[in-house]
């Protein structure tokens, strides 16, 4: 744990970093505009899952059971007619982003921890290994976690790759920061 007390500041300010640029990512540049579409029919569609009083959570459809169920033939129609989808249901009211670009914030911290305690474990003798190591571990952390979405969930691949690439910024900008702040000649 001194890991934590030695590299405090390359943390917060990684962390810090990723958070300023992902919001230029998000809120400036158009490269994720087209990520989610508009439903057609929304309003009925809006109507109809309001009056079966959803609560927030995740729901897929067709919805099977069991294993066994999904083998019936009324379960494998369902499939066949469609939609198959799966429906995450978030809380009602105006959207707000302070809880989410805080608990944003927090996710930056966590892996930049990671990166630290990976640094420390190996204890770079430069800068530059400092910047490779950190950076691997922060492209890992961001980009990588996607893929399971795109796999599992049906997330369109060019979206996943559009979150990956923003991955891949993060972990530089996070390398960089632990190679500028960091105590590195000391470390050999």
């Amino acid at each position: 744990m001194g890991f934590l007390l030695e590299m405090w500041l390359p943390i917060l300010a990684s962390a810090a970093a990723v958070w300023v640029v992902s919001a230029i990512l998000h809120m400036v540049l158009p490269l994720h505009k087209s990520d989610y579409v508009g439903m057609p029919g929304e309003d009925a569609i809006r109507d109809v899952l309001r009056a079966n009083n959803l609560t927030v959570g995740e729901y897929m459809f067709p919805h099977a059971e069991s294993m066994a169920e999904l083998a019936e033939p009324e379960m494998i129609e369902k499939f066949k007619q469609g939609p198959v989808g799966i429906l995450t249901i978030l809380p009602s009211g105006p959207p707000t982003m302070g809880k989410q670009l805080l608990q944003w914030f927090l996710y930056s911290v966590f892996i930049s921890i990671f990166a630290a305690y990976f640094a420390s474990f190996v204890n770079p003798e430069s800068a530059t290994v400092a910047f490779r190591l950190t950076g691997t571990v922060a492209v890992l952390g961001y980009a990588v976690t996607y893929i399971p979405n795109s796999i599992w969930k049906g997330l369109a691949w060019t979206t996943t790759a559009k979150f990956m690439l923003d991955g891949v910024i993060y972990g530089l900008v996070t390398g960089a920061v632990f190679a500028w702040l960091g105590s590195w000649d000391a470390a050999a």
